[in-house]
């Protein structure tokens, strides 16, 4: 009896056979998304976006510093020649590039090719150049349409490549986090050294950045988000307008004040979070002071 029962519960302890495979189509839940292909997508849009700023800020940054040394050691005609332009400004943008990319934990290898991607364009273009077959501004032009493709394969060649962990002093930190502010500073950092008075006209673009970038965001259908942003347009217009009128040093003034009140503008911006991203507005607020100041200080100098 004990045999029959044993033998018994070993048939139905048999597991099942295994479903034959089916075409029926996978559930919802388990279809693949294309969530990791935009989000590489936008790692990459990001960290090339990042090397404009940091080549951008390289060549405002030492662009004067190179201008004072060539007038002080009597080489400012060396420097005017088109090829050495070129090398210079290639370097101004390497150096701004190697000191983000390091920022960045990024190895030195990524850094030595996206270098080269800098140099190569300017350096395989100066054959023709020095052969008259390419003028000064064919040379300049060509060189930079020729290191966006490059910089794209560097990008794309590193982009899966992943950084060891940095401890950065807390003072670095902080400076990172206030880029707005420093690329702000670097984009007047010239004006101080020649200071003047900009255009009248020049007030319209204040008003005119946030509605396009409102529109581009689709951050303008709030309530009474787009009204305010008309309002501010139509107020520097009728303040453009007002300057463009009077002329002269009541122009200016008005042209001062215009930029200095809209980093008022950009500060209720900043902390409303609603149109522009917080940088943006940060960024701004800093360039509008700063411009202002720069106007205020070529005024009273005129005076004096």
């Amino acid at each position: 009896m004990e045999k029959t029962q044993m033998y018994a519960d070993s048939l139905t302890a048999v597991p099942s056979p295994a479903p034959l495979p089916t075409d029926d189509p996978a559930p919802s839940g388990a279809t693949p998304t294309s969530a990791a292909p935009t989000s590489s997508r936008r790692r990459l849009l990001w960290h090339l976006g990042e090397m404009a700023l940091a080549m951008v800020a390289g060549m405002l940054l030492l662009g004067p510093l190179w201008e004072l040394a060539g007038t002080a050691v009597g080489g400012g005609d060396a420097l005017a020649r088109p090829e050495v332009a070129a090398l210079v400004m290639a370097t101004n943008m390497t150096v701004g590039m190697t000191v983000w990319m390091r920022f960045r934990a990024q190895h030195w290898r990524a850094v030595g090719e996206m270098a080269a991607a800098m140099y190569v364009p300017f350096l395989v273009l100066l054959v023709p150049f020095w052969a008259g077959l390419l003028g000064a501004d064919g040379l300049l032009l060509g060189g930079h349409l020729l290191m966006v493709p490059a910089m794209v394969l560097v990008a794309v060649r590193h982009r899966h490549e992943t950084s060891p962990p940095v401890r950065r002093h807390p003072v670095v930190v902080a400076l990172a986090h206030r880029w707005p502010t420093g690329l702000a500073l670097l984009l007047t950092a010239d004006m101080w050294v020649d200071p003047g008075v900009l255009s009248p006209w020049t007030m319209l673009v204040l008003p005119g950045g946030y509605l396009v970038i409102g529109m581009a965001r689709r951050t303008l259908g709030g309530r009474g988000v787009l009204a305010t942003q008309l309002a501010g347009l139509a107020g520097w217009v009728a303040l453009t307008l007002v300057a463009v009128l009077a002329g002269g040093r009541t122009a200016d003034w008005l042209v001062a004040f215009g930029w200095l009140a809209h980093a008022g503008w950009d500060l209720a911006h900043h902390r409303d979070r609603r149109v522009v991203p917080r940088g943006y507005a940060e960024f701004c607020a800093v360039l509008d002071v700063a411009l202002a100041a720069v106007m205020v200080l070529a005024i009273l100098t005129t005076d004096a």
